[in-house]
């Protein structure tokens, strides 16, 4: 087996622990894939805002991240993921919470009525309750979900 030296940590070691890439000589990168790895992981850090950004975007607008997502939400580490995330977010917004069990209480109940189409743009399907005052719990405008990311933005 054949043996390459790492441009940046100057170990010596076999071909498999290199990227491949096409525009050098021997079809492998100059730096192991440990140190590309470890500056990937720097740059990231030191660029956080962009990086955080960037991957909100490419996690709305590409099928196949989304597709990834949703089934690593399926996964043990993923439930287990998601319902931290879910308590995080429930100790630190009480009173939205309140809000949200107090509204689908009373659409449950009867005492407030869900309408059938968005109220900003009259399209049918899945809709929301948005708040603009949580002491308001009963008092929602029903958005569709695009609506609902128009209003927040």
């Amino acid at each position: 087996m054949e043996n390459k030296t790492c441009k940046k940590c100057g170990d010596e070691k076999p071909l498999a622990h290199f990227y491949k890439h096409p525009k050098t000589a021997d079809g492998r990168a100059g730096s192991c894939k440990e140190c590309n790895k470890a500056a990937t992981r720097e740059n990231r850090k030191k660029n956080a805002d962009y990086y955080r950004e960037y991957d909100a975007k490419r996690f709305q607008d590409d099928p196949k991240v989304r597709a990834r997502h949703k089934r690593y939400q399926a996964t043990p580490a993923g439930k287990e993921s998601v319902n931290k995330s879910r308590k995080k977010w429930r100790a630190e917004n009480p009173d939205k919470r309140a809000a949200h069990v107090i509204l689908g209480n009373a659409v449950r109940d009867g005492r407030a009525f869900k309408p059938d189409t968005c109220d900003d743009c009259e399209r049918t399907g899945k809709l929301h309750g948005h708040h603009e005052d949580y002491s308001k719990p009963l008092d929602v405008d029903w958005l569709c979900p695009t609506c609902h990311r128009r209003r927040h933005a």
